[in-house]
């Protein structure tokens, strides 16, 4: 018992210590996970905290490495192991043939269960009532790999981001049925009195931490340390501990009150508690420092481009540069800004170290580059031919005239167009999360999945990015007054 005693106390100090972000000065390991998955890992009090996480810390810190926790989507968590992003995914995730050709297993750690879940007032009974019916599950997991398998063409799936986004579809009656982890379920259906769990599990899998083909020392370590805690019955206590924990974190507040008195409830759960509304703020001023950043990124890189193609257009000069300029804007503007940032992270920077916002700031930078290229583009288009001609015949050469005449005259056509694009740009930023970032968006997602409240922190995501957007085109208001006074 004294052992056990111990044991834990090492834990809860591994997990904070884990999260305060101070270097030892040990080798660092990086851990993947999808903080959404109660009680396996969710985020408390400002930290990533849970069964996975406690388990991982303790080994750890007894192996002498510095845990590093990053938060980001289920579906990229294996994808940041096998792409060198992180050493380890712990994240519940279930031993499968497909994800064994990607990622080194350890040991199963715990035995776990697909249930399903649906409202109290529903018929369905089991998998012989699938047919016909609208199931969700979170994208990624086995649960979307059984659905798919064997009811295919027989159901619709709805695929979600986490499982909390799921349970809420299912309880505001956009689907039938949700298919999920065992034990989450247990969490949402003690937080949620409208749905149930069925009895029969819909199968049986085992738990497990991924780690990157080419470090089999790693795996072999972390194998011999859940041994020993399987042995010592640390394992067994660090499970139920988080299980307790989970039983008895806050839900929705009593739907039986008054109105004024659960909307009162509601705001300080969701936003006062615990202090949930620094994940807002911090989300925000992420949200802001990309945006900013990637604003002035794409002003560089689009007034480059629009002048070779302009140049280009009326020279005839710069023909190779104006063909990449061609492709940059075809490629850029002919694909996904989420599927840009995760090439970018996960293929380009693949074997680099380097920050998230980085990366952020270069993919949204690179993306609003082609925009704002032509939108100068289209400045200098407008206008006049003669001020160019006359430019010249006053002595100045191209790029003289380009610089002091045409390139001012075009900016004061485009700044509303340019402040738009920094508008379109704020909103853009929003699939951030895909790479462990946690911007504005992300954070609404972290209280939604503490709270089981889907409303609230989605409207103050929503209002949030709503009052940035009215001042901002306050201010573009103002400016567009101010330039045709100038006129």
């Amino acid at each position: 018992m004294i052992k056990r005693f111990i044991g834990l106390m090492l834990l809860a100090l591994t997990v904070v210590c884990g999260g305060c972000g101070k270097d030892s000065g040990a080798p660092k390991l990086v851990m993947a996970t999808n903080a959404a998955f109660p009680p396996y890992e969710y985020k408390e009090h400002g930290r990533i905290d849970g069964i996975d996480p406690a388990i991982v810390g303790l080994i750890a810190q007894r192996l002498g490495y510095e845990l590093e926790i990053r938060d980001m989507e289920f579906g990229a968590v294996i994808t940041a192991v096998q792409t060198g992003k992180a050493d380890i995914a712990a994240s519940g995730i279930t031993i499968t043939e497909e994800r064994k050709k990607q990622v080194l297993f350890t040991n199963s750690y715990v035995s776990a269960a697909q249930m399903i879940l649906v409202r109290k007032d529903s018929g369905i009974t089991g998998e012989a009532d699938f047919p016909g019916k609208s199931i969700g599950v979170q994208e990624g997991t086995t649960g979307d790999t059984y659905v798919n398998k064997h009811f295919k063409d027989k159901v619709r799936i709805n695929r979600y981001k986490d499982p909390s986004s799921a349970v809420q579809a299912l309880i505001t009656n956009k689907i039938d049925l949700v298919v999920i982890d065992a034990e989450p379920a247990q969490v949402f259906v003690s937080k949620n009195p409208e749905i149930r769990q069925l009895p029969k599990p819909l199968t049986h899998e085992e738990y497990a931490f991924a780690i990157n083909k080419n470090n089999p020392e790693l795996l072999g370590k972390f194998n011999a340390e859940l041994m020993k805690m399987k042995t010592s019955g640390e394992l067994d206590d660090i499970i139920e501990h988080y299980r307790k924990i989970n039983d008895e974190r806050a839900g929705e507040p009593d739907f039986a009150r008054g109105f004024w008195t659960r909307l009162e409830d509601s705001l300080y759960v969701n936003f006062v508690k615990d202090g949930r509304y620094k994940y807002l703020l911090n989300g925000f001023i992420v949200t802001l420092e990309i945006t900013v950043l990637a604003v002035l990124m794409g002003i560089v890189i689009g007034l480059a481009v629009a002048v070779v193609r302009c140049t280009a257009d009326q020279t005839g000069h710069l023909k190779w540069l104006d063909w990449l300029c061609r492709v940059y804007l075809t490629v850029i503007r002919g694909t996904p800004v989420v599927v840009q940032l995760l090439i970018i992270y996960f293929v380009i920077f693949s074997s680099i170290n380097i920050s998230q916002v980085l990366v952020a700031v270069i993919a949204f930078g690179i993306n609003s580059g082609a925009y704002v290229a032509e939108i100068i583009r289209g400045g200098i288009m407008s206008v006049d031919r003669g001020q160019m001609e006359a430019g010249q015949s006053l002595g100045l050469t191209y790029t003289q005239t380009m610089r002091f005449v045409v390139l001012p005259q075009a900016f004061k056509n485009v700044l509303p167009a340019l402040g738009n694009e920094f508008i379109v740009l704020l909103k853009e930023t929003s699939v951030a999360g895909y790479i462990a970032l946690q911007d504005l968006t992300k954070a609404g997602d972290i209280i939604r999945s503490q709270t089981y409240d889907a409303f609230l922190p989605l409207i103050a995501v929503a209002l949030i990015y709503l009052t940035v957007v009215m001042c901002l085109s306050w201010l573009l208001g103002r400016l567009e007054k101010r330039l045709k006074k100038n006129e």
